[in-house]
């Protein structure tokens, strides 16, 4: 079983920053990779950012390219989100997701509110 927190959420006018973490617990060794997904009200959830343990390659949805960092913290068994020149339509619940065994995303958190104003 794996559990993961999302915290770092909040209000943040257009052009700003935010940082969210995910610390991890539970049964992680041979986790496969981590990744991060967002829902913004009457939409469906997507893609955002993902991360591979094994060597730590990133992939990011074509929105948020060049804006958004997903990186991890061994040591603190964290993963990240460094969202960066946020705009109004990054509005959204955003969540960690976990893929232990390279299948599904069988893990998420309960989620964190980002607001963006514009």
């Amino acid at each position: 079983q794996v559990q993961l927190a999302e915290s770092g959420g909040g209000l943040v006018q257009a052009g700003g920053s935010l940082r969210l973490s995910c610390p991890v617990s539970g049964r992680t060794s041979g986790s496969y990779r981590m990744g991060w997904f967002r829902q913004a009200p009457g939409k469906e959830r997507e893609f955002v950012a993902a991360i591979m343990w094994s060597d730590d390659s990133t992939y990011y949805a074509d929105p948020v390219k060049g804006r958004f960092t997903i990186s991890r913290d061994n040591a603190k068994n964290t993963v990240y989100l460094q969202m960066n020149s946020l705009k109004p339509e990054d509005t959204a619940v955003y969540y960690c997701t976990a893929d232990p065994f390279g299948g599904t995303w069988g893990y998420w958190g309960q989620g964190t509110q980002v607001t963006v104003s514009s």
